[in-house]
């Protein structure tokens, strides 16, 4: 039995997930995604990839509908799932802002989060 109280809880820097301009099913689909993550379960593709380019452990989700190519960028603390961006991706590579704001956002939420 898995005990929703050692679920990893997300914490949101950036982006939120709504219908519009989610599909329901895109936006039912991602929620499925991050608790799989709060869970502890490593996604690979075709739901999840690595993306180096923005740092150690940091991970983009993949959820199409009809309408978009949803991107949600996250990193996998040992704490909690820290959501960096949501994004409708247009181009094949992921536009150089994001991957320098989400750099900008695991630095500060590293800085805020120090002990």
């Amino acid at each position: 039995m898995i005990d929703p109280t050692k679920d990893k809880p997300l914490r949101w820097l950036h982006g939120q997930i709504h219908t519009p301009p989610f599909l329901l099913p895109s936006r039912i689909e991602c929620g499925r995604l991050l608790r799989r993550l709060q869970r502890g379960e490593h996604l690979v593709l075709p739901h999840s990839r690595p993306m180096p380019a923005i740092g150690a452990r940091c991970h983009e989700l993949r959820v199409a509908d009809a309408a978009h190519a949803w991107r949600i960028v996250y990193r996998v603390d040992a704490d909690a799932i820290v959501i960096l961006d949501v994004f409708a991706k247009t181009t094949r590579q992921t536009p150089r802002r994001i991957i320098e704001s989400c750099r900008e956002r695991c630095g500060r939420y590293d800085a805020e989060n120090k002990e």
